[in-house]
């Protein structure tokens, strides 16, 4: 919430145009180094050597191996972040090229300026192994609401003051915020780590080593993140805002269904798996898998009927004028079609790191980032040289009229992607799990016929019930969207219950059992 608040006073402020451009552009480098430190960093890959030592040792031991990476850290990023300030310049001119030279020149200083976020979040993960461990859950998740504040507080009152300085400012504030938040209860813990001058290589190799394939994984990404912000600096002004805006958005239903689901069964898939128990842990990750398809697809078909009133509520004040609306509604639903791919992407990884094998997932990101990068090419090369393409992606999207459609195109290239990669996991999960994925066709079926009902229905109530309410005011448009929203859900539930959803009956019971304390009958386990 705090994250759409932040969206929506950016918005406000700026609109969809070349100063955020500039700020968000600026993130892409510093971000791509933090992909990389963080997974080193990363609670999932420090927690098992911590513990390991501490086993064999006392809880000094513990604080070694964190000792030991800590240093590490510090002169590798160091030697990085270094290079990266003198090398700004070029790196600006060649990944960014459709900046002016004022716009590059600031956009240099922004990212001088934002070295600094890596290595504050690089600390405070290292922290977050210490909290984790201590079992301090709740300070462990305050630490991301506080860099959102920070990153408030520049808006709010740090640009009015330096400018566009001011904002990146207060991402700095934030991510030291991240950090000095876990501060406390890391220097009384026996895990307090400090640097070392005499650093142990051997031992930082073996974490290298086993957090290589889940660093570089990681990193592709961002890589395509920066490549697609790189086409769309290219484009219209206001093209990396509107992008991201919708991004950002998509975002939201991800973390919600795919992060939830992908983290709840890691650590159960990972014993499982462990425990030789093959047979239950196909059971989990077809179960996990049932879910997000069960909440993915309705979720989408409302996404993209309500799209307009989802922009215009969160981001729709100020200088966010109706066409940045239009644009960044357009570029929500194109990129919300990917949701399942992109949930069920994050649960297909987790699995076959829960089975030990991190290269597979490597070698698909790869492929999949070739995928992505070559269709973006291809297809803006076809935009550029055929007219009734543009004709065709206008009226596609009712973009009659709206400047800077193209930036359109990277939505379509990034599902193209996100698809491809998701097959090819499938695929490679079936070799390697003995899954059958062919067992979920009645659950697609289901989750497809809801998705249909619910946006049938949130379109009549939106066209007919509630098309009287007064769409100039937030309220209005809260009220419209709201009111679609619960008569489409409606429809999706009921249309689960007349075609005998197991997923809602599932749902139902695990509800009434938690909320009212009523004893279950467990529902026995499907047979693959």
């Amino acid at each position: 919430m705090l994250a759409l608040v932040r969206d929506r006073l950016l918005a406000h402020t700026f609109g969809a145009g070349g100063e955020l451009d500039l700020y968000y552009a600026a993130f892409r480098i510093p971000d791509l180094m933090f992909a990389l430190f963080a997974s080193v960093l990363s609670v999932y890959v420090l927690l098992p050597f911590v513990t390991k030592a501490k086993e064999k040792g006392n809880l000094q031991a513990g604080s070694n191996v964190l000792s030991q990476i800590f240093s590490a850290f510090l002169v590798t990023y160091a030697i990085s972040a270094v290079v990266v300030f003198i090398g700004a310049p070029y790196l600006v001119g060649l990944i960014f090229p459709g900046f002016g030279a004022e716009d590059s020149n600031m956009l240099v200083l922004l990212i001088r300026v934002l070295l600094l976020q890596p290595f504050l979040l690089g600390i405070s993960s290292l922290f977050g192994v210490i909290t984790q461990y201590s079992q301090r859950f709740i300070l462990y998740a305050i630490s991301p609401l506080v860099y959102n504040l920070g990153i408030i507080l520049g808006i709010a009152v740090f640009y009015p003051i330096f400018g566009l300085i001011g904002l990146v400012l207060g991402v700095v504030v934030g991510a030291l915020g991240h950090m000095l938040i876990q501060l406390p209860l890391v220097s009384r813990s026996e895990l307090n780590f400090k640097l070392l001058t005499n650093i142990d290589w051997p031992l930082v190799k073996s974490v290298l080593v086993f957090a290589f394939p889940r660093a570089i994984t990681l990193s592709i990404h961002q890589v395509v993140l920066l490549v697609f912000v790189s086409f769309a600096t290219l484009m219209a002004a206001g093209s990396v805002s509107v992008f991201q805006f919708a991004f950002n958005l998509q975002s939201v239903p991800l973390a919600v269904v795919g992060m939830s689901y992908s983290v709840a069964a890691f650590p159960v898939l990972a014993e499982l798996f462990a425990k030789q128990q093959r047979e239950t842990f196909c059971i989990h990750l077809m179960s996990a898998f049932r879910h997000i398809i069960f909440w993915s697809m309705p979720i989408i078909a409302l996404v993209i009927v309500l799209r307009a009133q989802i922009v215009r509520a969160i981001l729709g004040s100020g200088s966010f004028s109706w066409n940045d609306t239009r644009l960044t509604a357009a570029m929500l639903a194109v990129l919300v079609v990917s949701l399942i791919a992109q949930s069920l992407m994050l649960l297909l990884v987790r699995a076959f790191y829960a089975g030990g094998n991190t290269r597979t997932p490597l070698l698909i990101a790869l492929t999949g980032a070739f995928v992505s990068i070559s269709s973006t090419v291809l297809l803006i090369a076809v935009y550029d040289s055929a007219p009734y393409v543009n004709q065709l992606v206008d009226s596609l999207f009712r973009l009659e009229g709206v400047q800077g459609t193209e930036v359109l195109l990277l939505g379509l290239t990034f599902i193209f992607g996100t698809i491809f990669e998701m097959v090819l996991l499938l695929i490679f999960s079936a070799r390697l799990f003995g899954l059958n994925w062919f067992k979920l066709t009645r659950q697609v079926l289901q989750s497809l016929a809801a998705a249909v009902v619910s946006a049938i229905v949130a379109y009549i109530t939106l066209n007919f019930i509630v098309d009287g309410v007064n769409q100039e005011t937030l309220i209005g448009i809260i009220l419209q969207g709201a009111v679609a929203g619960v008569f489409g859900i409606i429809g999706a539930i009921l249309t689960y219950y007349v075609l005998g959803s197991k997923e809602l009956h599932e749902i139902y019971t695990s509800f009434r059992s938690k909320i009212l304390k009523t004893d279950v009958i467990a529902p026995q386990s499907e047979v693959l």
